[in-house]
């Protein structure tokens, strides 16, 4: 499914028969899709109007209710590590990022700062899984998948209603 943000329109992959999140980008769906574990990859995907629920949650945040995101499941592979960072993501607060140190902390492991960073390329469901609220030490944005242009325009829409 295609839904607007206020970084543009996005795809989202959804599995039908449990609503969980599976990806979530800005780049062309069939250039997205290889980045999905092959046991979804191998089922095809369709294009639909997908669950009411996302729609509905991504549209609120569009509208500024942040926290409506944090309803939605999402499942993606990974080690134990990566699924502690991106838990740790979705606690970071909108319009309030931290910086790649304070991920590797908040993640359980305060040495493991590239695998934090790992942690935000690797993940499949940005927005949801709010990668782009994680900056460098300095200040900078650091990278984004999806590119800079899309990480600064979904922090300054957080920041406006944060």
């Amino acid at each position: 499914m295609t839904l607007p943000t206020p970084a543009g329109p996005a795809h989202a992959v959804v599995t039908p028969e449990d609503g969980v999140l599976h990806l979530f980008g800005w780049h062309d769906p069939v250039d997205n899709l290889p980045r999905l574990a092959p046991h979804l990859r191998d089922r095809g995907v369709q294009t639909a109007t997908g669950p009411e629920r996302v729609r509905d949650a991504v549209a609120r945040y569009g509208d500024g209710e942040l926290a409506a995101l944090d309803e939605l499941a999402v499942g993606q592979p990974g080690g134990a590590f990566f699924q502690a960072a991106w838990l740790a993501m979705r606690r970071i607060a909108p319009g309030h990022p931290v910086t790649y140190t304070t991920l590797a902390a908040d993640a359980g492991r305060p040495a493991a700062v590239r695998a934090a960073a790992s942690a935000c390329a690797r993940n499949l469901v940005a927005l949801v899984v709010p990668c782009h609220r994680v900056v460098r030490t300095d200040g900078g944005l650091g990278g984004f998948y999806y590119g800079l242009d899309v990480k600064r325009a979904l922090q300054a829409h957080e920041a406006r209603f944060a």
